[in-house]
């Protein structure tokens, strides 16, 4: 079995950023979301980018059509049928995951493998939710995903080494690195890494020791990051470190995981980052 033709579950950023990635490097497309408006807003954002690379004479118009014909849109999940491998990239939420999991493994033949975006959640858990947990497996890409080289591979207890096989191969064939994710642990690798160093630095604010832009500075220039701990909050969304340490800390019960009160103050407040034009700190919309 080869991946020829890949259906993308949620056309957010991650998920229509997936399937951009796939389509560019030859991939067939199914994106499926709840609404058209999800899925047109994906083509629309897609479509932009495309004509930033025919800009810097990186890609053609005539390129840019093929890589459109290559993304089928749809909000009906069953025209995922024809698929050979669903990547998932919803809400994370894992009830909400499991109950799309549920749903695709009665529409989809048997041979179809189901992959997940998740950032930490188990895929043990989500293959529990189907009737094929030996064809389920994690494919963690980081946004953005045209930019960013790594894709975790996560394997859960009963993934088999064939999926494996094929979701990294896949991976490879989008232009990424997969790193296998040998055991089903909260956090995999990079969040298992990151989260404790967000969370600390979220600390060092709370206790007036510097503020979140001079944080930034000494994380970028002491530690060589792009990107310092708030900005790159900012970037993927607030509400999405917090959504990773509730779950780290609900699967550990160790405080360390647990999210502090400002970060969760600023989710009240609907500052969730650059997509809402502040979170630490201000944008312009």
């Amino acid at each position: 079995m080869s991946i020829k033709k890949i259906g993308v579950l949620g056309a957010g950023s991650m998920g229509g950023g997936i399937a951009h990635l796939a389509a560019v490097r030859g991939f067939e497309i199914v994106l499926c979301d709840v609404e058209q408006r999800f899925v047109e807003g994906a083509v629309k954002r897609i479509s932009g980018f495309l004509d930033k690379s025919i800009a810097k004479q990186k890609m053609t118009v005539q390129q840019k059509e093929e890589v459109l014909q290559r993304i089928t849109l749809t909000t009906n999940m069953e025209d995922l049928t024809t698929v050979d491998l669903v990547i998932e990239a919803i809400f994370e939420d894992l009830e909400v995951k499991k109950s799309a999991f549920a749903q695709l493994d009665k529409i989809c033949p048997p041979q179809t493998i189901f992959a997940s975006n998740t950032s930490s959640m188990s895929i043990t858990t989500l293959a529990s939710a189907t009737s094929r947990p030996e064809k389920v497996v994690g494919m963690h890409f980081f946004n953005p995903p045209l930019i960013m080289r790594l894709v975790e591979v996560i394997r859960g207890y009963y993934t088999s080494d064939e999926t494996v096989k094929l979701a990294s191969d896949a991976a490879l064939a989008m232009g990424k690195t997969p790193v296998v994710v040998k055991k089903d642990t909260p956090g995999f690798i990079v969040n298992r890494i990151m989260m404790p160093q967000f969370l600390e630095a979220i600390r060092i604010v709370e206790e007036g020791i510097a503020s979140p832009a001079d944080v930034d500075t000494a994380v970028k220039l002491g530690l060589n990051y792009p990107m310092g701990p708030f900005e790159l909050m900012d970037f993927t969304g607030v509400e999405i470190s917090v959504h990773v340490g509730d779950y780290l800390f609900n699967e550990s019960k160790d405080m360390k995981w647990n999210p502090p009160q400002t970060i969760k103050s600023l989710v009240r407040a609907g500052r969730l980052g650059k997509k809402t034009g502040g979170g630490w700190f201000d944008y312009d919309k």
